[in-house]
């Protein structure tokens, strides 16, 4: 079965992107040498909510998106784009078929409003969460309120010039937890 893994940067004080969906205060981190090339390797089926992936193609600039990757677009309002797969049914259902599937890892880029009903179904296997050393005060949570407690373990920790990855994957073994 398909492994699927959150990789994206939070600031420091939790949030994905600003109040008004943007990500530009990640792009003015410095980051040096990243871990993207090595984990770009691991996925070939890249999965995103609306708002992200509409942030993510201004910040490309007109050059195409991920052509050699599989891009899915959980969205409402969208009915179709031009390079990639516009997906309006439950996130969560069409997930778990998705990882039947023969292929690599699935990347999910974001949005916390895709993200919470994963993560309440744990069916994130592994997180590569880059912090920046960036408060906003407001904005877009990578976690938002939900029902769900997960313990996970350290894989390992990457620093990048400014920024500092944090490797977990979940522990499949679920012992309850001592109260």
């Amino acid at each position: 079965m398909r492994k699927i893994a959150f990789y994206g940067a939070i600031s420091l004080d939790g949030y994905l992107a600003e109040s008004n969906d943007s990500l530009q205060w990640l792009f003015d981190t410095p980051t040096g040498e990243t871990t993207y090339a090595a984990f770009d390797q691991q996925f070939d089926t890249m999965v995103m909510g609306r708002k992200t992936y509409e942030e993510a193609k201004k910040l490309s600039e007109g050059t195409p998106f991920y052509p050699e990757k599989e891009v899915i677009v959980f969205s409402r309002k969208l009915k179709q784009l031009p390079e990639a797969k516009v997906v309006s049914e439950d996130p969560v259902d069409y997930l778990k078929q998705l990882q039947k599937q023969e292929g690599k890892m699935i990347w999910i880029v974001g949005g916390g409003n895709l993200l919470k009903p994963l993560i309440e179904a744990d069916l994130i296997d592994e997180w590569w969460i880059q912090i920046a050393p960036v408060l906003l005060g407001e904005g877009k949570r990578l976690f938002e309120e939900g029902d769900y407690h997960q313990r996970l373990e350290l894989v390992d920790t990457t620093q990048m010039e400014q920024l500092y990855e944090l490797h977990y994957r979940k522990i499949s073994d679920k012992k309850s937890t001592p109260s």
